[in-house]
This record gives structure tokens, sequence and C-alpha cells, in this order.
């Protein structure tokens, strides 16, 4: 999901998918796909045993394959030939297969492990989980697709980017900066495991798992903050630059995006355990395991967005966010090489971007 937090903390992207134009195409690409998946779900209800979670998750994948591959073209304004001409195959299977399945199932499993603490057992009533898990999972697809490929057609048309939202910087940062990385995943490993170690104090089996999931999210969240600040590397280090920040900023991005992608990735996780490897329950020696885990990437995620913040900072140029939108004024800046990675950044000068999610 890293993708999802790139295009709402970092501004040179944010400042595209919340424009109140792309806002509003955005509910109706959402809303039309929620509707033929229903659709689908209907069908496949009949022809396949979808009680089964392998089956359902499959199902729920090349539902948002699909989806995420019609939300990208409309973003896109291309055909699908020409997009693929355009972007190139690699770009495609990645949307394809990354936002597109990869993340349908992600996000079932979310809604599945959601309606599991809830009482909502999908092994025992099927229906309701599994049309819930096929009907969230391609909406939330389709927003990301078309978002990302708005970002696209913008980009082509000449308005550079420093960060597009595909993980090839990520990976970038780790072999460059794997050294000063590597403390801070050991701390959100260590951290989100010692802190689900908390359950082992509840008897009762749901409510310790809700005690280490709460200890899980809490941790990660604040790993988040720090791995964040980090990531900028700004003279005097990270503590100086948190203190030198508002308490309201920095709960602002501790609660989301820390706990709020945390929280979802401990829930997919769960999902995971309950419904792929069929555990009744999750023990304290397997929340710990993904309690570290989610730890590890959500201090990795941080550490990634500072990154990415410290470096369209460097290029930020004094041009006023309504220029940005002119396509005239962007088609001028697109074909200086001194631009180049500058733009779309004036607006959101705030301390962490976009404080917190829009539709």
């Amino acid at each position: 999901m890293l993708h999802r937090l790139a295009l709402r903390v970092l501004p040179s992207l944010s400042l595209v998918v919340t424009e109140d134009q792309v806002r509003k195409h955005k509910r109706l690409v959402m809303f039309v796909p929620g509707l033929i998946a229903f659709g689908l779900y209907r069908l496949a209800k009949h022809l396949l045993p979808l009680s089964e979670p392998m089956i359902l998750l499959a199902v729920s994948g090349m539902i948002a394959l699909l989806t995420a591959a019609g939300a990208y073209r409309v973003g896109r304004r291309l055909s699908f030939p020409d997009m693929v001409k355009a972007d190139g195959v690699r770009r495609v299977i990645w949307l394809l297969g990354w936002i597109g399945f990869a993340y349908g199932v992600q996000l079932s499993l979310l809604v599945l492990a959601l309606l599991w603490l809830v009482g909502y057992d999908y092994l025992k009533h099927p229906d309701g989980p599994a049309m819930m898990a096929i009907i969230i999972a391609c909406t939330a697809v389709a927003r990301d697709a078309f978002e990302i490929g708005c970002v696209r057609r913008l980009e082509a048309a000449g308005r550079p980017f420093p960060t597009f939202p595909d993980g090839m910087s990520l990976r970038t940062m780790i072999a460059t900066q794997g050294r000063q990385l590597a403390p801070w995943l050991a701390i959100g490993l260590g951290t989100g495991a010692g802190s689900a170690a908390l359950g082992a104090i509840v008897d009762q089996g749901t409510a310790r798992v809700l005690v280490q999931l709460a200890c899980a999210t809490i941790a990660a969240g604040s790993v988040t903050v720090g791995a964040y600040f980090a990531g900028q590397q700004r003279d005097g280090g990270w503590v100086r630059a948190m203190v030198s920040t508002s308490w309201m900023k920095l709960f602002q991005f501790w609660w989301w995006p820390g706990l709020a992608f945390a929280a979802t990735y401990v829930f997919v996780l769960a999902g995971a355990v309950l419904y792929l490897a069929r555990a009744e329950s999750i023990s304290v020696v397997g929340g710990c395991a993904m309690s570290g885990l989610v730890g590890g990437v959500m201090a990795l995620y941080g550490y990634y967005l500072g990154h990415r913040r410290q470096v369209e900072d460097r290029a930020q140029q004094t041009v006023p966010a309504s220029m940005l939108r002119c396509p005239f004024v962007m088609g001028i800046l697109g074909k200086s090489q001194s631009f180049s990675g500058r733009i779309g950044l004036a607006s959101a000068g705030v301390a962490f971007g976009k404080t917190g999610p829009k539709a």
C-alpha cells in the first residue's frame, strides 16, 4: 500500500489527486465498478464455492485486476493498446499485478479480519463477508488506479513528478541508504514484536488478540513518525526536527498515516492467519511475529516518505498552485530541464503535506 501513502503524503502527488475535478470524477469511477463487482459476485456465487477462502481471494483479485485496468485507462485517457505502448509493458504489468490483483487480495483480507473481530466470521457466514470483501476491494482499487492514471497522464503531458508511486524510488533508496535505514528497521521490528507481547497478560482469546493488535498499531504508528523525520535528514537530527514541530501536526501524522496504515497491515496479516492458514485464533507468538513485521514495514515506509519529502523540498520552487493547474504554464515548465522535478510543491508547504485522507 506504499502507493496510497505516496499519493496522500507527498505534496507533488496529493496536489493532483485532491483537485476538485479529479475528486468528482473519482466518485463515479468508484461507484460504477462497485455495481459491476456486485453483479459479478452474484454470478460467481452460483458458479464457484466462494465459501472457500482461496477461491474467494482469487475471484476478488481477478475482479480487482480488471478494475485497475479500466480505472487506470479512464485516468490515463487512452485506449488500452495506446496505453501499453506509451507506458510500457512493465508498468502496465505492475499496475495490473500489484495495484490490481495483490492490492485487491490484501483489502479483502482486511475486510474479512475486521468482520471476524466484530463477531461476523466469514467461515460461519460466508455470503455477507464475501460480498463486502469483493466490493470494498474493487472500489478502493478503482480509486487508486484512477489517481495513478491521472498522475501518469500529467507526467506524459510534460509535468514532471519527483516521485512516481510505483516503488522504484523505494528500491533506489534501500540501495543507497541501507546503512541509515537499518537501525530504524531494527527499531520497528523490535518495538512491534515487544508491544504485542503485552497480549500475554490477557487470557481470553478474542480479548488477547484485540490487545495485541492495538499495541502493535500504536507502536508501529509511533515508529513511523520518528522514521519519517529521520528520512528527511534535517540539520540537527530527527529529534530536533520533531521538537520543532507542533504537537498538533505530530498528532495528525501519528494518527494518519501512522496508526491508520499500521492497523491496516495488522488486519491484513490477521486475515491471512485466520483464513489462509486456517488458524482458530492468533497465538501470542504469532501476534508478536505479525506485529514485528508491521513495525518493520511502517519504519521502512516512514523513512521512505521522509526521504522523498526531502527530495521534493530541495527541489521546491515558489510557483503558485493556481499556475500549476494551467496547462499552458505546465507546458512551458515541462520543456525546461531546470524545472525537472521541481514543480507541484509550493501549495503544500506544511510540515507533513496531507494530514488526512480524502476520497
